[in-house]
């Protein structure tokens, strides 16, 4: 659908309300330029926009296309296609969402063609029409306004993916064991964003090259400088984030190795307690048997005192002895 079509010349929008495909694609001729705002708009749309302004068969593919990488594309006619990726922090699901803008620009007309909901571009419209100094320098200074505001919409993305890392890294270095899927989560979307911003610093060399010996050169070249601290914030953050999650793999060793160290231990502790019942076992066993000498020749107390306790100190103080000895064993050699 049509979002909005303006004509603007001398520094000024020439009218209010509604204007047709049609009408616009005449307003070209002129003088001035005309800038169409369109948002998922339909295959019949973009064909008859493509046939009002002649637009390459290609453009208007790559203008169909989600996901794509920015670029900036000639075309016959001195019309380029500059393709954006935008994004926006939703803070309830805490997630980026991305959008893409597809610029058309030509001598006499802007077209651009917007995807997702983070692609929003009222708001560089209005600024641009409130400095009519730079609307006089033609559809240049409408890429302009676009970009600025695309690469101002990084910052608070930036922000807001540096706090939930903070979380994370705060948790993982704490001692405790953060959630490997949020981690995974956050790497994914920081990727996502660096393929938005990083093939976006050639895009705009390219058209720094363009707007050479223009009033718009400065401009370009501070979107540009905030473009390069965005990068190198969003490139840190990525390596911020494999550094966590080694940290968070090797908690996961310890907090399992904690875990065995408290098997092995329960386990040895049991093991003793079966030791020590193996005499009373035996004596159990011993005098319940009913062999005929037992029976004749255990009728004294003290024959009983004798069999029974010697039969159960004779295997503790073994068992003593051995423990001792692997104690001795496990001690490293101070020597060494």
């Amino acid at each position: 659908m049509i979002i909005d079509c303006a004509y603007y010349q001398d520094g000024r929008r020439q009218h209010v309300g509604p204007m047709s495909v049609g009408d616009a694609a005449a307003h070209c001729a002129k003088g001035g330029f005309v800038w169409l705002g369109m948002f998922d708009p339909t295959p019949e749309e973009l064909a008859q926009v493509s046939d009002s302004f002649g637009l390459h068969e290609l453009a208007v593919e790559d203008a169909q296309t989600f996901h794509l990488r920015p670029k900036v594309e000639p075309y016959e006619g001195n019309i380029r296609l500059v393709i954006l990726r935008t994004a926006r922090y939703d803070e309830q699901r805490e997630e980026v969402e991305f959008g893409e803008v597809s610029v058309f620009v030509g001598p006499a007309f802007v077209i651009t063609v917007r995807q997702g909901v983070a692609s929003d571009l009222h708001g560089a419209r209005i600024r641009l029409e409130q400095r009519s100094e730079l609307l006089e320098a033609g559809t240049n200074s409408v890429l302009w306004a676009i970009l600025d505001q695309v690469v101002d919409s990084y910052g608070p993305v930036v922000a807001e993916l540096e706090r939930d890392i903070e979380e994370v890294e705060r948790t993982v270095f704490a001692g405790s064991v953060a959630p490997t899927e949020r981690i995974y989560f956050l790497r994914r979307e920081v990727t996502d964003f660096y393929r938005a911003v990083h093939p976006l610093l050639a895009v705009l060399t390219t058209i720094e090259r363009g707007a050479r010996n223009t009033e718009l050169l400065p401009y370009f070249r501070d979107v540009h400088d905030h473009l390069v601290l965005v990068n190198e914030e969003v490139a840190a953050q990525r390596d911020l984030l494999a550094t966590v999650l080694e940290a968070n793999m090797a908690v996961i060793s310890v907090e399992q190795t904690k875990v065995s160290v408290r098997q092995n231990a329960t386990i040895e502790q049991l093991t003793i307690l079966a030791t020590v019942f193996l005499p009373l076992t035996f004596v159990t066993g011993f005098f319940g048997q009913n062999f005929a000498w037992l029976v004749d020749h255990i009728g004294a107390e003290w024959d009983f005192l004798a069999l029974g306790l010697g039969g159960l100190l004779l295997p503790c103080v073994a068992l003593l002895i051995w423990f001792r000895r692997q104690r001795a064993a496990r001690q490293p050699d101070p020597l060494e």
